[in-house]
Order: C-alpha cells, then sequence, then structure tokens
C-alpha cells in the first residue's frame, strides 16, 4: 500500500474555525480569557447519534469555538495552520471556506475581514505549496439579503488563483431557511464567474437536493451523500456534472448514518459521481483529510489505483487554473508509479 499522506489530492470541503488546531484553539481562548466547553478541548471527536438532537449540539460547540476568533492575528493563524496542515497531507490545492460575517466586529467589517483572510491565503499559499483559495459562504440562518452582501464582496475579489475568492457558498443547517430565497444571491456570484458550491443533501434528502440544484445551479454540492437515496437523481447530477463533496467522518459524527460502513461512498463511485473528499471540520471531529482516504482504503476497500482516481476526481473538480490541474494530476501519476510498501 502506498503512502496517503503523500497522494496529492485537492480538499474542497473545509470551515474554517472548523479547521483550527486544538492548540490554537485552546491559545485563543486564553488570550481571551474565555472558557470553553470540556468537550472542545478533550481531543476526542463529537459524535452525536441521529436522535439526539446532532446537528443542534454540533452548532452549539461550533460557535463556542468561532467566538475565540477575535483579531487579525487569530485570523491569519488559522489561514496560515490550516495550509501547513493540508500540506502535511499531500494537499495540493485547498478551498477553504469563511463567512466573514462572524469576523467583522473585530476587524472593522466584513471587507477587512475578508481581506485579511484573502491575504493570508497568498501568504500560506507561498510559503507551504498549497494553493489556497477561498470560499465565501453566506449563512441559512440569516436573512437572504444577507447573502446578496456577501456574494457581492465575493464577486468584488474574484479569481482562480491563490489568495482570491473562488466559489459562493451556502452552509448551515438544511432544514433552515426558503433554499430559492438565496437564489439572487446566487446569480450575483455567478456573473462574476464564481462557481455555486451550496451545502445539500446531508441532513436532507433528495427532495433538497433537487430544490438545490434548481434554484441555486451549483457546479459542486458540499455533501451531496443522500442523493445516493435516490438513482434517478444521482444520475441527473453525474450527466450534469456536479461534483460531490463527501466527508464521511462528518456524517458519523453527525449521525446522519451509523457508522462509516453505511456512508454510502461505493454506490456514488459505481454510478460515475465526481466525488472529492473533505475532511469539513477536524476541529470537532478529530479527522483530517487523509483520514477520509483511509476510510476509504480501510472501510469501503478501495485499492491504490481507485484511491488516486479520488484525488484526481477532486482535483478535477477544484476551481483552479488548468495549468495547476494538470500539474497536480501529474503527480497523483507519480504517486501511483511508486512501488507500493508491503503491508506488515
Amino acid at each position: 500500500m502506498r503512502d496517503l499522506q503523500t497522494l496529492p489530492k485537492a480538499h474542497l470541503h473545509l470551515h474554517f474555525t472548523g479547521s483550527m488546531r486544538l492548540e490554537t484553539l485552546s491559545d485563543l481562548a486564553r488570550e481571551q480569557r474565555m472558557v470553553l466547553p470540556e468537550h472542545l478541548l478533550d481531543n476526542q471527536a463529537l459524535h452525536v447519534p441521529a436522535d439526539q438532537r446532532g446537528w443542534f449540539r454540533f452548532q452549539r460547540s461550533y460557535d463556542a469555538a468561532r467566538a475565540v476568533v477575535r483579531s487579525e492575528d487569530a485570523l491569519r493563524r488559522i489561514v496560515r495552520e490550516a495550509a501547513e496542515d493540508d500540506a502535511a497531507e499531500g494537499s495540493r490545492r485547498l478551498e477553504i471556506q469563511v463567512d466573514p460575517t462572524s469576523y467583522a466586529p473585530f476587524v472593522g467589517g466584513i471587507t477587512p475581514a475578508l481581506e485579511i483572510i484573502l491575504d493570508e491565503a497568498a501568504l500560506a499559499s507561498a510559503a507551504t505549496g498549497v494553493e489556497v483559495g477561498v470560499v465565501v459562504a453566506a449563512s441559512r440562518t440569516r436573512h437572504p439579503l444577507d447573502a446578496r452582501t456577501l456574494a457581492r464582496l465575493a464577486a468584488a475579489h474574484a479569481g482562480d488563483g491563490p489568495g482570491q475568492v473562488i466559489g459562493f457558498g451556502l452552509s448551515n443547517d438544511e432544514r433552515r431557511g426558503n433554499t430559492a430565497d438565496f437564489a439572487p444571491a446566487f446569480r450575483i456570484a455567478r456573473h462574476a464567474g464564481l462557481a455555486g458550491v451550496p451545502h445539500g443533501g446531508e441532513l436532507l434528502g433528495p427532495e433538497h437536493v433537487r430544490d438545490v440544484v434548481a434554484h441555486l445551479k451549483p457546479a459542486r454540492l458540499g455533501h451531496g451523500v443522500r442523493a445516493a437515496e435516490d438513482p434517478d437523481l444521482l444520475a441527473r447530477l453525474v450527466d450534469a456534472g456536479i461534483a460531490l463533496e463527501v466527508c464521511p467522518a462528518s456524517n458519523v459524527s453527525l449521525g446522519v448514518y451509523p457508522d462509516a460502513a453505511h456512508v454510502p461512498l461505493p454506490e456514488l463511485l459505481d454510478a460515475g459521481a465526481q466525488v472529492a473528499l473533505g475532511a469539513d471540520d477536524p476541529l470537532l471531529f478529530r479527522s483530517r483529510l487523509a483520514d477520509q482516504y483511509r476510510i476509504a482504503r480501510d472501510v469501503h476497500g478501495l485499492d491504490d489505483d481507485a484511491l488516486a482516481d479520488l484525488a484526481r476526481a477532486s482535483i478535477r473538480a477544484s476551481l483552479a487554473s488548468e495549468r495547476s490541474k494538470e500539474a497536480m494530476l501529474a503527480d497523483v501519476d507519480v504517486w501511483l508509479a511508486r512501488d507500493p510498501v508491503p503491508a506488515a
């Protein structure tokens, strides 16, 4: 078996606060003299069965972690460390998702908040060799007019290179808000050349996936795993070229599936779906990008050829330039050409 840490890959589903290292969370809380819930610091994965209000506990935990991020230095540290951690796992492209509204009060507004993150993304890209693009994401828990404001801000910083906004998303609880109300924001982003990358198909099933596709016209779906429940829908996604950002550890931790074996990764791949594995929120789930590939290998039985195909799919689904994609794909071929290490 070849080393999954060195497999070149793209990381397309990582949330800003959720990317934090545990020690960073602890340091920032200490600086702010804030007391965090014990479960955020015990180095154990958040795990809530589906019948125990999994999303509520997750969101409460995420909000507690986000509350310690209150300075430019903190914003920069999170971006830099996310790039460093991805580099250590073979990631060549990171598309990190952020709602700058959350940090705006501490740095002078949403524009400075985003520009700090973009500036550090460019610096981190140069320092680590990982291309860091930024997805600006609106929240379903806020008014759709707020989403339009964020879409205009994202459009003003649009590009496909490191330190630029490369997509526009919609996150938070799928059960909140009316999807159609966010369509104008996605039109603003789309007219600026930004790809739509909303969440859908994790907490809710196929009907909601149809709703998201119809109104938001995504290039990728954040999660999308529950499209596997409807073969006709899944075939439509495949035909439309809509990639799925699948986060197995997250699905299990939030009680979407009882264990990793039930995550329908094989079904998605057998249907021809373009799947990009992602870590989602490693701060809470204690599972990073390479761990998702280990799940694919150890739980679902994918061999190195299939794992290389997954890495290629993540690169092709990324919003990197064609030149960057070609270089990353060539590196996957180099990885696969190496002799595997015999099992112990």
